[in-house]
């Protein structure tokens, strides 16, 4: 194998090493201003945008997800990865998507799920990695706070019935 080619495909695999998730796009009309931009937009949510080859991604890859992400590794391929709330990062990319109609999502995968473009959409609906941990907090809390309510009621009813034979 050429030491070009050999750099390439370890360049990919370094690029699907660096998160538990990664989105394939078509990067196609986009131009290095647009470029930046989303770019920049991923950063803030920890994620980078590379280009890759499509030849080399499959050699890098999984043989278990290539097979079901054959079909999605034709045309212009860009690789979004990085960054631990990935949601968050589909729904950056689908906000990208909806203001310059440009770099569709192709398809990705999530831990060892392959992912169509329908699911990753669906993955940006869900909430931020932020506010889904405050919700779970909120469910851990309210058991808590109903027990504290429950074991006070009593001592609370004492001191009722002082209070009002006091004020008598």
């Amino acid at each position: 194998m050429r030491p070009e080619k050999a750099y390439l495909i370890e360049e990919a695999k370094n690029h699907l090493d660096k998160s538990s998730y990664f989105f394939l796009t078509d990067y196609q009309g986009i131009d290095a201003k647009e470029t930046s931009e989303l770019r920049s937009k991923l950063a803030e949510r920890g994620a980078e945008f590379h280009v890759v080859k499509n030849s080399s991604l499959r050699l890098a890859s999984d043989p278990n997800k290539v097979n079901e992400l054959d079909n999605h590794l034709k045309g212009h391929t860009a690789i979004v990865v990085g960054g631990d709330d990935a949601s968050g990062v589909a729904k950056a990319l689908g906000e990208y998507f909806k203001a310059k109609k440009k770099v569709p999502v192709k398809a990705g995968a999530l831990g060892e799920k392959v992912l169509t473009a329908a699911d990753i959409n669906q993955l940006a609906k869900l909430p931020g990695l932020e506010s889904l941990r405050a919700q779970l907090l909120s469910l851990l809390n309210t058991p808590a706070s109903s027990l504290v309510t429950v074991l006070s009621a009593p001592s609370r009813g004492m001191v009722t019935v002082l209070k009002a034979k006091a004020d008598k």
